[in-house]
């Protein structure tokens, strides 16, 4: 990441436009830092079996959408309490190996919460005791191009994580690859729990942003033109809102 990063903000709750926003500023050539907010549901990993990773009855029930992302990793649950943050890149060499400095800018944030979190082994990250997640990550690339984001689990409705998240249902001998499954914790909670300063989370979001963006020498947000927003909502229609796509198998 450099200090020519661009910082973009959605202002939509929609799975579909973000994923879609995603992919298309990954198919451009410059720099972004890219956070969103979605609205209750489930985002797979490009190659999950979505039976395997959500409880169909429990989702239907509550109205939990599925989604699949372009990336792998695992199943995650979205709510207006996770705040979604995507870094987009070009890789300098052409061998690329996937490392944690990515992570560098939302911890240097978290920080400033006096949150320190631990890098897992998966490129995630988890509290300070290191025994509850809470910012599960993933990767994409292709060609010269990378694409790093994670989740940052603030004031999510956990029972809901848990009920979408955990199916009974598993198809066998199948190909596709499994969640792994870990225990999370709100920060909202850890904050509460250590007497630090709790925020709403949108104001808690906000500060995070403003962080991210003081840590990449950029704290000016740009928004995407027309002729984006209309790529976007192209591909949202023809793609993430498609059971073609989010129920493959």
């Amino acid at each position: 990441m450099t200090d020519d990063t661009k910082i973009i903000v959605s202002d939509s709750y929609d799975p579909a436009f973000n994923l879609a926003l995603e992919e298309c500023l990954f198919k451009q050539k410059e720099v972004y830092a890219l956070f969103y907010v979605n609205e209750s549901s489930v985002i797979i990993g490009s190659n999950q079996i979505w039976e395997n990773e959500v409880d169909q009855q429990f989702c239907h029930q509550h109205q939990i959408p599925v989604y699949r992302r372009i990336s792998g990793g695992g199943a995650v649950y979205h709510d207006l309490g996770n705040l979604n943050y995507s870094f987009i890149f070009n890789k300098k060499e052409q061998k690329y190996n996937l490392s944690a400095a990515y992570l560098k800018p939302i911890v240097v944030a978290l920080a400033s919460f006096g949150i320190h979190p631990v890098i897992g082994k998966r490129k995630d990250l988890w509290l300070p005791d290191g025994v509850h997640k809470i910012s599960g990550t993933a990767s994409h690339f292709a060609g010269s191009r990378v694409l790093h984001h994670g989740t940052i689990l603030y004031d999510s409705d956990l029972k809901m994580l848990r009920g979408a998240l955990l199916s009974s249902l598993k198809i066998k001998d199948v190909k596709g690859i499994p969640s792994v499954v870990s225990p999370v914790k709100n920060i909202k909670t850890y904050m509460e729990e250590s007497q630090l300063k709790v925020f709403a989370a949108s104001d808690f979001f906000d500060k995070m942003i403003e962080q991210v963006g003081k840590v990449l020498g950029n704290q000016h947000i740009v928004m995407p033109d027309e002729h984006m927003i209309a790529a976007v909502e192209t591909l949202a229609k023809d793609k993430y809102r498609l059971a073609s796509w989010n129920k493959r198998k």
